[in-house]
């Protein structure tokens, strides 16, 4: 499938009436697979999103030897129904030391982790890898936790590639930090009830980490024995249509979501926490940041900067490409009112930089985003909502300038569907 590797944003007059509506929620869909893998009967997961990461999670799980069947949804392009069939935590047995059985995680951060804790419920090796930058992301304080468990976990710099050794010896209780990231305790909460382990977490926040919240109270509601279970919409997806202007259908109202709080952001006070306030979509708030009415403190970004991409860095630096004011102080960026001009936005293969910066191509004339196909890791019809006209779409003009035989040529929403 053709993929455009630079495409510019043109901005519209007006934004349609009609709310935008986005796919299920990521951090959702891939805990529920887990959680259906060790389920003690057949679960439909109705509503899940088919993207990147979640696909990545479901070769991993039938690479484990689970049933999983796949159907279109059809409401949402970018949705499945997704029914896999538990067998109470039974999957293939892993490989030899030598030849240890191989689970491929792409750049997914909740496949890396949560499959990371759930082979070790299984027998012989697994060796977990992914992509480049995959394996410079954190580890440690989730491998450490296993082996308090009494699980063997092979690697040479608590990274990835690392080979986990099932049916080890046992322990009942573990502690872990989630200084790094959030889905080290979140892996261990998703195969708790069946290994049978107890958790403690520790950490800034730790007892209110929204991520952690999330997972715990899915464990507690999700169908264990078998049964049906709804996904809600990304609200981090929805963050884009609503810093655009607009506004998303059926949004999410658990609770679950700390980032379905962003429309109470709008407009931006002048101080955001990416601990206290919102996740994902703090991003968002940043790239709006150059419209406020005065200056905006974002703090407390330091995971940023171990994600896709060093994301503090990466968004201080395009704002800046493109006319912004923007101060870096730790892990604090200060973005000042700023008139903004087009510019080509690099994206770091980020899909969240590449929707963030398509956001702001919606208002500035000239936004040019490299290669825009990223988004596919978790919204892979992005760019089809903006071009799409209403009222399935905005009708937002969006050309590809890879070509050098015709320069500006107009993309349809199909070419800008990047699976």
């Amino acid at each position: 499938m053709y993929e455009p590797r630079l495409i510019e944003i043109t901005p519209i007059a007006h934004i349609p009436p009609e709310p935008t509506i986005v796919p299920g929620s990521k951090s959702i869909t891939n805990r529920a697979l887990v959680l259906a893998a060790l389920a003690d009967g057949p679960v439909v997961l109705e509503g899940a999103l088919w993207s990147e990461d979640t696909q990545v999670m479901v070769d991993a799980l039938r690479a484990l030897d689970l049933t999983i069947e796949v159907v279109q949804d059809p409401l949402e392009p970018c949705n499945r129904r997704i029914s896999v069939a538990g067998r109470g935590g039974v999957f293939a047995r892993g490989g030899t030391e030598a030849a240890p059985r191989e689970l491929f995680v792409g750049n997914a951060g909740t496949a890396a982790r949560f499959l990371a804790a759930m082979v070790c419920l299984g027998e012989g090796a697994f060796r977990l890898h992914g992509v480049p930058r995959m394996h410079e992301r954190p580890q440690a304080d989730l491998f450490r936790a296993l082996r308090q468990l009494g699980y063997r976990i092979d690697s040479s710099n608590d990274k990835l590639p690392a080979v986990i050794h099932g049916a080890g010896a046992r322990r009942t209780e573990c502690e872990v930090s989630i200084e790094s990231s959030s889905q080290f305790a979140s892996a261990l909460y998703l195969s708790a009830r069946r290994g049978q382990w107890g958790v403690r977490v520790r950490g800034e926040n730790a007892d209110e980490s929204p991520y952690v919240v999330m997972t715990q109270r899915l464990v507690e509601q999700f169908p264990h024995q078998g049964g049906q279970f709804q996904i809600e919409p990304d609200a981090s997806s929805g963050s884009y249509f609503w810093g655009a202007g607009g506004s998303v259908a059926h949004w999410p109202t658990s609770g679950w979501q700390i980032d379905a709080e962003f429309p109470k952001y709008l407009p931006l006070p002048r101080h955001v926490s990416r601990q206290a306030d919102l996740g994902d979509s703090i991003m968002t708030a940043i790239v709006l940041a150059p419209f406020a009415a005065e200056p905006v403190v974002f703090t407390e970004l330091g995971r940023l900067r171990v994600q896709e991409c060093e994301r503090v860095a990466a968004l201080r630096t395009e704002l800046i490409r493109c006319g912004g004011h923007v101060e870096e102080d730790g892990d604090t960026l200060t973005v000042y009112p700023s008139t903004l001009h087009g510019a080509e936005i690099e994206t770091y293969n980020d899909h969240r930089m590449a929707m963030c910066f398509a956001m702001l191509g919606l208002r500035v004339p000239g936004m040019r985003i490299r290669n825009p196909a990223c988004v596919k890791k978790t919204f892979p019809n992005f760019f089809t909502k903006l071009a799409a006209q209403p009222p399935t779409g905005w009708g937002v003009p969006i050309f590809d300038l890879s070509s050098s035989h015709d320069p500006r040529r107009p993309l349809t929403p199909d070419e800008l569907l990047f699976e």
